[in-house]
């Protein structure tokens, strides 16, 4: 039985030799969407990270999005963030047969032997001025990692699964791998909620116990990562007092 066989029923998908960004196509074919689609593209020309920051996209990685119609509070759809990390970690675990070079960091990486493998970025889809929908754009260095002048100070170190594993997987592999995992982690958010996708998540975090830094434009505040809360916020000990952060750019040490 191929992987392709575990499709996730109701789900379309569509492969594309090539477009500016999966987002943005996603974002075309929103309007007319019923039901839940997967856009991967083989080469991006105008792909975008968190804050529109450009997203490098090397030959034989991984760039999709999944879109659907959805209708709930924004702040349970933004809990998605957890699903496709945990989908895109049990693909990559499955895929390579290895589990213990992979972590996740919040609110939106997976990291490879500590370096960033992949990026998560969100994207609300609205009909008629009201929040109904959503995209999920996800890249993943499959094949080449770009330079370290492609990423910001302080940012961890790109790398590749093929330059760390020396494992080959192609874009469609891992499509046809990472979507019934989400599919799974969907299930699981909806049946049993937010608890244990929060209490899955946790046990493959990065750096649980230890200091890290989160910065909110000029601002920065370093504590002690204890855990992640009901609302999916980052909860940082620091001097005495617990902070709950809902959004902000991490980085680790102190």
């Amino acid at each position: 039985m191929s992987l392709h066989d575990n499709w996730p029923p109701g789900t379309d998908r569509v492969v594309l030799p090539e477009t500016d960004s999966t987002l943005d196509e996603a974002r075309r074919r929103f309007g007319d969407l019923a039901s839940p689609l997967w856009v991967l593209a083989l080469n991006q020309t105008a792909a975008r990270g968190r804050r529109g920051r450009p997203w490098v996209h090397p030959a034989g990685n991984f760039a999709a999005t999944y879109v659907a119609p959805m209708h709930a509070d924004p702040r349970l759809l933004a809990l998605r963030s957890f699903t496709v990390s945990l989908a895109l970690h049990d693909a990559l675990v499955g895929l390579t047969g290895r589990a213990e070079p992979f972590s996740l960091k919040w609110p939106n990486d997976l990291l490879l032997n500590g370096g960033k493998l992949a990026g998560i970025l969100l994207e609300t889809m609205s009909r008629g001025g009201r929040a109904a929908g959503l995209s999920i754009g996800i890249g993943v260095n499959l094949a080449q990692a770009p330079g370290a002048e492609a990423v910001e100070a302080r940012a961890l170190r790109p790398v590749s699964l093929l330059d760390e594993l020396g494992a080959r997987i192609t874009p469609e592999e891992l499509l046809d791998a990472l979507a019934p995992a989400f599919a799974h982690w969907e299930g699981v958010l909806v049946r049993e909620g937010f608890v244990a996708v929060r209490d899955a998540w946790m046990a493959r975090a990065a750096r649980v116990g230890q200091p890290v830094t989160a910065r909110f434009g000029t601002h920065e505040l370093t504590g002690i990562f204890e855990t992640v809360d009901a609302e999916g916020q980052l909860v940082l000990s620091a001097d005495g007092t617990r902070h709950a952060i809902a959004a902000a750019d991490i980085h680790f040490g102190a």
